[in-house]
């Protein structure tokens, strides 16, 4: 039996054909020369079909190993899922728990500022306390603080030294401790002291301010002169009589009689110019107070200690238009008419 004829002969690719597989391959030859080839999944069944091999029943790794970007582009959709819901509930209750602790520490901090804030006072004060104590302490018991030096000052009259012996027995005793009993004690001895003061000034000085009597006149009881102030205190005795203050005489009345009381506030009322020119003074009432000033004797009627300013006033301008040289009696007694009659 005799075959068609054409059945031996090769079979011939079309034209078109060829020439479009020719291209392919030059295409993927031209980046060999760069790179290595890795098979592609789109021309896998080209390649098994001209190789004739199948690869059904295969393993994994074997697919793996013939073409690997086959298998991570088979993986890469497990790789882009997302976590599990159960993953994903534990990350909330763990959020939550975490916010729910912030929440009751801010809570508890605000319910307990309160006593935080009395507790910080408390402890403020207490330390405000113990460091008072600690000073006071140190103030009173401290020999850094003791008394060592004594500085006085206003005396004209008494010598100084001897207030600071009479005052050295409080010295090494703390400034805080001193006994100022005991120093108006050894004070009052001194008949000039009208009155004083005391100041501190650490770490070791005491200051002591005097405040003098002032003489006002000198008053002759049982032949004796008595230098006394304004009170009647007697700051100086002499048998005879001293110089630079009027001799008062109120009858052989004390000094606490309200004649000596008007002459002391008569004198205190002139000025000092016109009081230093007076010799004697004289009352047997507070009504009849009088005195006689320095030079030819001229005498001075006052009267009562009332309107003593105006009658200052009036008696300055008269002496000042008045001859000293002319004897004679100025009275003042009436404020608004003083006059000057010469003997």
């Amino acid at each position: 039996m005799k075959r068609p004829e054409g059945f031996d002969k090769p079979v011939v690719e079309p034209p078109a054909r060829r020439t479009s597989r020719r291209r392919n391959d030059e295409t993927d030859a031209a980046p060999q020369s760069k790179r290595p080839v890795r098979p592609s999944t789109a021309n896998a069944p080209a390649a098994q079909a001209k190789s004739g091999k199948d690869t059904v029943g295969r393993s994994p790794a074997d697919r793996a190993a013939t073409n690997p970007r086959q298998e991570r582009s088979s993986r890469s959709p497990l790789r882009g899922r997302g976590p599990s819901p159960d993953a994903l509930a534990k990350k909330q209750l763990r959020q939550a728990g975490r916010a729910r602790k912030r929440a009751e520490r801010a809570e508890l901090r605000r319910f307990t500022r309160r006593a935080r804030n009395r507790k910080f006072v408390l402890l403020s004060v207490a330390g405000l306390v113990v460091t008072l104590l600690a000073l006071i302490a140190v103030a009173v018991f401290s020999p850094i603080l003791a008394l060592r030096t004594v500085v006085v000052d206003g005396t004209n009259r008494i010598d100084p030294a001897e207030i600071q012996a009479a005052v050295a027995t409080q010295e090494g005793t703390p400034l805080a401790l001193l006994d100022f009993d005991a120093i108006t004690r050894e004070l009052s001895v001194f008949p000039l002291i009208r009155s004083y003061v005391t100041e501190i000034v650490p770490p070791d000085t005491l200051l002591v301010h005097i405040v003098e009597r002032e003489p006002i006149g000198s008053v002759k009881i049982a032949g004796v002169f008595r230098l006394v102030d304004p009170a009647g205190i007697t700051i100086q005795e002499s048998a005879e009589r001293i110089e630079g203050v009027p001799v008062i005489d109120v009858g052989g009345a004390d000094m606490s009689s309200p004649a000596f009381a008007a002459v002391t506030e008569v004198l205190l009322s002139l000025p000092a110019e016109l009081r230093s020119q007076v010799t004697s003074a004289s009352a047997t009432t507070k009504d009849d107070v009088s005195f006689v000033l320095a030079g030819v004797g001229q005498r001075v009627v006052w009267g009562s200690a009332s309107d003593s300013a105006k009658k200052a006033v009036l008696l300055a301008t008269l002496v000042s238009i008045t001859d000293p040289g002319r004897a004679g009696e100025f009275d003042v007694s009436a404020p608004s008419n003083g006059i000057f009659r010469e003997n």
